[in-house]
């Protein structure tokens, strides 16, 4: 089976993580702060914040940002389900912004359009979260401009976007976002086996996020609110989580650090040809803005019609193809459709849902086979 997706691992990862296994920390130790500090200094931000998964990350971002009961996150309803969920966690309501036609992701004009009727009706969002969908970065710098117009905190699900760049800068760089999130699972840009990173210009946010992933627990003398007892003093300032990341996680993620240019020019590269190769199909390749470069964490096409996607995709399983659909919009789901959300409401999202297919992309991924992948898609449509 070639898969959609999968990681990249060789010697320099694998003696990596044995270095660490030898050595004297295997959780909470030095590790930790060297990929901090390794995806921050490539992403030129100022903080970094590495917890177990980046869904994780969204929740104590969400939390840093002050999301709670009676709150309010927008987030785009073509995106996995942590997006949403995350400000559930908080007990704060979601909301959707429906897709732009072109890139699949958050729709800028319909995310004015939703805040001068939600100004009128007195109920704007506390954050509004925009996805970088299949490692193309949203228009920060227009959403960063309705952020000062309206009020609200911008959070930036970048799980898909590690080295997507924007407008000259990385994604990441703090400029247009308060809180940008990234993933490391398997199937990204690059691995720590599972997970997550929250990057910030602010150094407080950053402190709340750190805190809030080891149990709210407070060591810092500075930060403490009463005397130390003495040496071995801590304080639980607020209800935290053990998002801790480990030392073994964090050493395999430096190592894929330093390969992850090479990661980035294959996976584009891939694309480039995928376009070419694809570009009599029928098929609609992805669109790309020239405001930045996209990651390719995935190549998602429209197939022509809907009506055929399940015939295509399970054809192209059958010839040992492993595509997969990203996403089906997280406001069809149950849970969503007890809280009160539709089929119809985004009505983009939901076209995009009924055509798309990922194919293979990833960086051990053949040229001969991505040949195969084609061809064998062209013939289920032809």
């Amino acid at each position: 089976m070639i898969p959609y997706g999968r990681q990249s691992i060789d010697d320099s990862d694998i003696a990596a993580v044995v270095d660490v296994l030898r050595s004297d920390w295997l959780t909470q130790g030095p590790g930790v702060e060297r990929f901090e500090r390794a995806v921050a200094d490539y992403c030129q931000a100022s903080c970094a914040v590495a917890v177990s998964n980046a869904t994780a990350a969204l929740h104590l971002a969400c939390l840093a940002l002050g999301l709670g009961p009676g709150k309010l996150l927008w987030t785009s309803p073509n995106t996995f389900l942590a997006s949403a969920n995350c400000a559930r966690y908080c007990g704060a309501d979601v909301d959707f912004v429906d897709v732009d036609p072109r890139s699949y992701c958050m729709s800028i004009e319909r995310l004015e359009d939703k805040l001068i009727e939600a100004r009128r009706i007195g109920r704007l969002p506390d954050v509004v979260m925009p996805v970088d969908f299949a490692g193309q970065c949203v228009e920060l710098s227009r959403i960063r401009d309705l952020a000062g117009e309206y009020g609200f905190k911008v959070l930036e699900d970048a799980a898909h976007a590690v080295g997507a760049t924007y407008r000259g800068g990385m994604v990441g760089d703090g400029r247009y976002a308060d809180i940008t999130v990234f993933s490391f699972h398997p199937v990204k840009i690059i691995t720590s086996g599972e997970g997550g990173m929250a990057l910030t210009g602010d150094q407080e946010l950053a402190r709340r996020l750190s805190v809030l992933r080891n149990h709210g627990m407070v060591r810092d003398m500075q930060h403490l609110q009463r005397p130390t007892d003495g040496p071995w003093y801590y304080e639980q300032q607020a209800l935290g989580f053990n998002y801790r990341i480990t030392d073994l996680q964090c050493a395999l993620g430096v190592s894929q650090m330093q390969r992850i240019g090479d990661f980035l020019a294959r996976r584009r590269a891939l694309a480039k040809r995928y376009d070419r190769l694809l570009g009599n199909s029928g098929v609609t390749i992805p669109w790309q803005s020239p405001e930045g470069q996209s990651a390719f964490h995935l190549y998602p096409i429209l197939v022509p019609e809907a009506a055929e996607r399940r015939r295509i995709f399970e054809g192209l399983h059958a010839a040992g193809i492993g595509v997969q659909v990203h996403y089906i919009p997280v406001h069809q789901q149950p849970y969503y459709n007890a809280l009160g959300f539709r089929r119809g409401q985004f009505p983009e999202a939901e076209r995009y849902y009924s055509r798309t297919i990922s194919l293979p992309c990833y960086p051990d991924l053949k040229e001969s086979e991505q040949d195969f992948v084609v061809e064998t898609l062209v013939n289920l449509i032809h």
